[in-house]
């Protein structure tokens, strides 16, 4: 875990995240030692950063620090949170500003591919969204409603829970967002009162449209959705889960969700990625790459040059002479093809 670039597992008690809440996060899939969609992530970050006047770190310190944290790791969930930082008591901001970044890396949680493939059971929360423009879409700290909400059911054949708000509207699910399908239009909810507006909603909405097929974001109910011919959840850790029954209604894993579903591929690691994030783990380094290369020329040079000597050590010995004179070529001989093996 990094707390302000430091490894620590220790932070303030006055920090206003954990007195209040008042910060945001991030959960990214990390494959392959890569963050997937990292710079949808930082974009969502920086906006949120400005709606809630929290100073933004920059893109370049948290790619630095996730780098960090993820490049030996062949999967797992890396979370970033930003807080206003230190303050004290009351709500009243601190002045100036400092903003806490904690980076934690966490096991990638064992789901079973069928909840992919074959799909998952769901039921409609008791609980339900409270209403406020100024936060919607944003993934805040203050996740209590959706604490409750996952606490209605400890029944293991249930994997989600869908939410609704006080207007009865279909919103998300306790952790994902939710679409669903009718004849040929795809619909998800609106977000302008409540709920988060996921990254992997983000993703989805774009392959929909280089795909031609019309999302609409709109207000529904519960009537509205289970009359869909399809349903299915999603978040950026879990991809797409197809909803297969909800409310003891039944839905097939449909055409529209399998085609996303195939759509959805990890962004492909760009053989310039891999140079730009060496460069960056080497930079501290750069005389020790510089005399790294250096030898490297060196011993390409003697790997040419010494068996040039090798050739005037046979022709000396094949020749009748003064043997001083050829006993001191031959040593001078000797010492350049031991200094040019040596490199």
């Amino acid at each position: 875990m990094l707390i302000n670039g430091v490894y620590s597992h220790q932070i303030d008690p006055l920090d206003r995240g954990f007195q209040y809440g008042d910060g945001l996060f991030e959960t990214i899939a990390i494959v392959n030692g890569q963050a997937v969609y990292l710079d949808h992530h930082l974009a969502r970050l920086q906006k949120d950063c400005h709606r809630l006047k929290i100073p933004y770190p920059g893109n370049e310190l948290l790619s630095l620090e996730v780098e960090q944290l993820a490049k030996n790791s062949e999967k797992a969930v890396l979370k970033i949170i930003l807080t206003r930082g230190v303050g004290g008591r009351g709500y009243r901001q601190p002045d100036p500003i400092n903003t806490t970044r904690v980076l934690s890396l966490h096991p990638y949680p064992d789901y079973p591919d069928s909840y992919k493939n074959q799909g998952i059971h769901t039921r409609f929360c008791d609980i339900r969204l409270g209403l406020n423009p100024a936060l919607a879409g944003i993934k805040h700290l203050n996740r209590l409603e959706q604490v409750l909400a996952r606490a209605e059911w400890s029944d293991p054949s249930i994997q989600e829970g869908i939410i609704l708000d006080f207007n009865d509207h279909v919103i998300e699910g306790t952790m994902t967002n939710l679409f669903y399908v009718k004849g040929d239009i795809i619909y998800t909810a609106a977000l302008s009162l409540t709920g988060v507006s996921g990254i992997m909603r983000c993703i989805i909405m774009e392959l929909c449209a280089n795909h031609q097929l019309t999302v609409i974001e709109h207000d529904f109910n519960q009537e509205d959705l289970l009359a869909a011919d399809e349903i299915f959840v999603c978040n950026s850790i879990i991809d797409i889960w197809p909803i297969t029954e909800l409310a003891n209604i039944h839905f097939p894993v449909g055409e529209k969700t399998q085609k996303i579903q195939k759509a959805i591929n990890y962004p492909k690691v760009k053989a310039w990625d891999v140079l730009a994030a060496f460069w960056r783990g080497i930079k501290p380094q750069k005389w020790l790459l510089f005399l790294l290369l250096v030898c490297m020329v060196l011993g390409n040079i003697a790997a040419i040059i010494a068996p040039l000597f090798y050739k005037q050590f046979f022709d000396i010995i094949s020749v009748a002479g003064d043997k001083t004179e050829i006993a001191k070529k031959l040593f001078v001989i000797i010492f350049y093809v031991l200094v040019f093996n040596g490199l």
